[in-house]
């Protein structure tokens, strides 16, 4: 078989992040926010339930934030997933860009408003602890979802499976 077509049919594993612009933007903010905060990030992390959390960072002590990106207010509006990833974070965040509509967003979650420069968190998250069980499942999640993704940068031939198959950590 031609190695050319060979190569090109191997599916490639995505190093995640969020689709739009917007929501690319404000990801990158983010993620200099959490790191000024000590903490790992990693966008786009299948969460147990099935849904996907658009950025997660994890402290050195273990400490797990989901960060919820709305990139415009019609996102929010159509998006109702977000408690669902309340059980799989000791904090919960909505990150979105300086003109979103800050006041319709729940008071119950932590708030940062960021750009692709950096952001600035405006709301604390309240600190709810997860039980060790779901710690220890979230931090093999991240720690494999970083590995398949830096194995896939460092051998881009490697199957898109490896990126999904985050059900057994």
């Amino acid at each position: 078989m031609d190695n050319a077509v060979n190569q090109a049919s191997i599916p490639r594993a995505s190093l995640g992040g969020p689709q739009s612009a917007a929501a690319r933007e404000i990801c990158r903010g983010v993620v200099r926010v959490l790191a000024a905060h000590g903490l790992t990030a990693l966008a786009e992390l299948p969460l147990p339930n099935g849904r996907r959390a658009d950025v997660v960072g994890i402290g050195a002590d273990g400490m797990l934030w989901i960060v919820e990106i709305k990139s415009s207010l019609e996102d929010f509006r159509a998006d109702h997933k977000w408690p669902e990833y309340r059980e799989f974070s000791d904090r919960l965040f909505f990150a979105v860009g300086a003109e979103f509509p800050r006041e319709i967003l729940p008071g119950d979650a932590g708030l940062i408003v960021a750009d692709r420069y950096g952001g600035e968190i405006v709301r604390a998250a309240p600190e709810i602890r997860l039980p060790a069980p779901t710690r220890k499942a979230m931090t093999l999640r991240f720690a494999r979802a970083s590995a398949s993704r830096l194995s896939v940068l460092l051998d881009p031939t490697l199957p898109a499976e490896i990126g999904l198959r985050l059900g057994d950590a």
